[in-house]
């Protein structure tokens, strides 16, 4: 009787470790009822890392109405990075740009506006005449706009995006997912200046005596910016079709968390449930930054080179999300060769930088060179050759 009440509680026992296995969520696993999503989509991502935090409905293609304009300012924040345009140029308003509707600045014909004012207009009040002008300024029209904007995507890797404008207007042929709104806003809040722009709250006298209709009430469309801890930016988008969206993103120390939400059925509900992600993922996480991007790792020769050193960088942010309460193990290492040899073009690839536990890599960036290196002209080399032969005389 004993082996036999002995092999039931065995049994028992088992069965419940297999459901333990089997149907307990694991500490890394978050399910959209935890969150209670109502939106069609969202997404929480630390951007630091890139690791997503949660996801629901990531990939599924909906209007992204005026979240659509993060593509329209990481464009012209990446000219601007080139020097090919400055925040002073005057910037002619179109007729066109003048004749969009939804939000605006109310931009007539003929008016010039600095680019830093109409960037500003389109960051702040999702000015969509904004939006239009800085587009035909940079590209020459709306339509070879957009086609950069459709270039970019596909080299960030957003695979279920297609743009049809620069403002979001509503067009059937015109969408995105959570998971590509999430990679273009990370690639945007690469640029600083962006946050300067994004931060403002509110401009009574916005524009005032440039434009022919005298100034703009400009109030920031995010209000996360006002009403949440440490939310600095991104970008919120309505449209009848589309319902409401923002993709919100707030900084503490060195952890920074991006939270999309799509096609949400009211205002309050996006931004309510953009908090409550922004809220789990700093409750339960937390970023070890180990490397800045463009952060200097070596100097190493470069043999034949018309430099005979050249220093080494990493190409991105190296860091490591951890989650609360876990002590993490691990160390870093870099991998590079004693010398380089010419000749190097900018941002040519040399090594890696890696996360290590034990012998597993958790995370890796590419080193490169921070600076073109030419092959040395023969001139440069005898001239070395001799102060060698030189010094070796003394």
């Amino acid at each position: 009787m004993k082996t036999k009440y002995t092999r039931l509680f065995c049994l028992m026992f088992s069965l419940m470790i297999i459901f333990i296995i089997c149907f307990w969520p694991s500490g890394n696993t978050v399910h959209a009822f935890d969150l209670k999503i109502q939106s069609k989509a969202a997404l929480l991502m630390e951007a630091h890392t890139g690791e997503i935090i949660f996801a629901y409905n990531e990939h599924e293609k909906l209007f992204p109405a005026s979240v659509t304009k993060i593509m329209t300012l990481l464009l012209a924040l990446e000219e601007l990075s080139t020097g090919d345009i400055t925040l002073e140029d005057e910037v002619p308003i179109s007729e066109k740009a003048s004749s969009m509707g939804g939000s605006q600045l109310f931009l007539s014909h003929g008016d010039v506006v600095d680019l830093e004012s109409l960037l500003i207009g389109i960051a702040v009040g999702s000015g969509n005449d904004a939006a239009v002008a800085v587009a035909e300024y940079i590209a020459g029209s709306e339509e070879a706009f957009v086609e950069r904007m459709n270039e970019r995507a596909v080299e960030l890797g957003m695979k279920n995006t297609n743009f049809v404008n620069c403002t979001g207007l509503h067009h059937d042929g015109h969408y995105s997912t959570a998971y590509d709104v999430s990679l273009m806003s990370r690639e945007l809040i690469n640029y600083p200046r962006f946050f300067s722009w994004s931060k403002i709250w509110m401009d009574e006298n916005f524009l005032e005596g440039e434009i022919k209709s005298g100034k703009v009430y400009l109030s920031n469309t995010n209000k996360l910016i006002r009403y949440y801890q440490d939310c600095d930016g991104i970008k919120t988008g309505f449209t009848r079709e589309s319902g409401h969206s923002i993709s919100a993103s707030a900084m503490r120390k060195d952890t920074r968390f991006i939270a999309v939400v799509l096609n949400a059925p009211s205002s309050d509900i996006r931004y309510e449930e953009a908090k409550n992600l922004l809220n789990f993922g700093f409750a339960n996480y937390y970023n070890i930054l180990l490397a800045g991007k463009k952060e200097k790792v070596a100097r190493l020769q470069v043999e034949k080179g018309s430099l005979k050193e050249v220093d080494v960088v990493t190409s991105d942010i190296l860091s490591l999300l951890v989650k609360k309460g876990e002590e993490p193990q691990y160390t870093t290492e870099v991998v590079l060769p004693k010398k380089l040899g010419a000749s190097l073009s900018v941002e040519n690839k040399v090594g890696k930088m890696r996360v290590m536990e034990g012998k597993t890599v958790l995370k890796e960036v590419d080193l490169e060179v921070s600076q073109e290196v030419k092959r040395a002209s023969l001139v440069q080399l005898l001239r070395r050759y001799m102060e060698v032969w030189l010094k070796f005389g003394r």
